[in-house]
């Protein structure tokens, strides 16, 4: 790894643990940083307040923003990859419709058919919310996989992923209509994306399952690699073009269904951060490009959940909202930059 690419990753690598920081220190309520530092290392003399505070709220959200999004970048370069399209994103095969329609059946239909709203489960709702989603994600991931062995065509089977979507999306509107008021608020707000939604045991099961799938998913660095050179090259140099594919395409859906299930759809990071990376490190090698998009993402998600629960301002703001606002800008400037200087070139 030449010398600038490393210096670039220790900056990247300084700014998450920056931002984590900043998670932990940052929000409605004001704590002073001794007094998070103590309560981080054990100190039980700090207010029982804050201590809640750090440990149920904070550090779960600041936890699952940097795995989220680690996740979705990681997802968002296997899908740019396998389809050669720089507007594939961790999206575009359905798998989060998919999800979306996991969660409306189960929250649309359990007012209509049980009389009781999911919303007013309270824990038990949000468990079952996240088991929905994974079934759905998993189930509209199954259907693609078998469908990308009897397609040939990268587009082919992008056009499928987008039909997916729309009846997805169709079904979803068929159930809205004939929901309660209370359970489409409730669709609603999950469809916004949070990271505030997974704390306790669901957020060690959700870091420890991404700890475990993100690593794998470095194991198809040179496969991916051999992609980027055509369906051609890559079986002359003796790829099989349908398995890698089949694996590519397998890895992003696990990450997306499992992101999704526990913090809803967010959008935009896994499409615009490894058009950053790509910006920054200036190169197609995803020996640096999945390390890179790894550790961009995650820094980008902490500071969306930054942003998304400002100081001073009670609640939280929408995830989708603040990562389409902040995430956008910069990207746009970077290619418009990268653009301007290949012209002076």
């Amino acid at each position: 790894m030449k010398r600038p690419t490393l210096l670039l990753m220790l900056v990247i690598l300084a700014s998450i643990f920056l931002f984590f920081l900043l998670n932990l220190l940052l929000g409605s309520v004001h704590i002073p940083f001794r007094s998070v530092w103590n309560i981080l290392w054990g100190n039980t003399d700090e207010s029982i307040i804050w201590q809640n505070i750090i440990w149920k709220s904070r550090v779960p959200q600041a936890l699952t923003a940097l795995v989220a999004g680690a996740g979705l970048s990681v997802s968002g370069l296997q899908m740019q990859t396998v389809f050669r399209n720089p507007l594939a994103g961790p999206s575009v095969l359905g798998i989060s419709s998919g999800a979306s329609l996991g969660v409306a059946c189960v929250v649309l239909l359990s007012g209509a058919m049980g009389g009781v709203a999911l919303s007013k489960l309270g824990y038990m709702g949000e468990v079952a919310l996240s088991i929905a989603a994974i079934i759905g994600a998993l189930s509209v991931m199954a259907l693609i996989v078998y469908v990308s062995q009897k397609v040939k065509g990268n587009v082919t089977l992008l056009i499928i992923g987008v039909m997916i979507g729309y009846v997805a999306s169709a079904i979803i509107g068929v159930l809205k209509y004939f929901s309660v008021e209370e359970d489409i608020r409730a669709y609603v707000i999950w469809g916004l994306g949070s990271f505030a939604r997974v704390s306790g045991d669901q957020m060690i099961l959700f870091v420890c399952i991404m700890a475990v799938l993100l690593p794998l998913s470095f194991l198809l660095i040179k496969t991916m690699n051999l992609l980027l050179l055509g369906d051609g090259y890559a079986r002359n140099l003796g790829l099989n073009i349908k398995r890698a594919r089949l694996l590519v395409i397998s890895c992003s859906g696990v990450l997306v269904a499992i992101v999704t299930a526990y913090c809803g759809p967010i959008m935009f990071i896994g499409l615009a951060v490894p058009h950053l990376c790509r910006a920054i490190f200036h190169t197609s090698d995803h020996r640096i490009l999945m390390p890179a998009t790894l550790l961009v993402g995650a820094s980008l998600a902490l500071v969306c959940n930054l942003i998304a629960r400002m100081p001073g301002f009670e609640g939280a703001l929408p995830v989708n909202s603040v990562t389409a606002l902040v995430g956008a800008p910069v990207v746009a400037s970077v290619l418009f930059r990268k653009r301007k200087g290949e012209l002076e070139e």
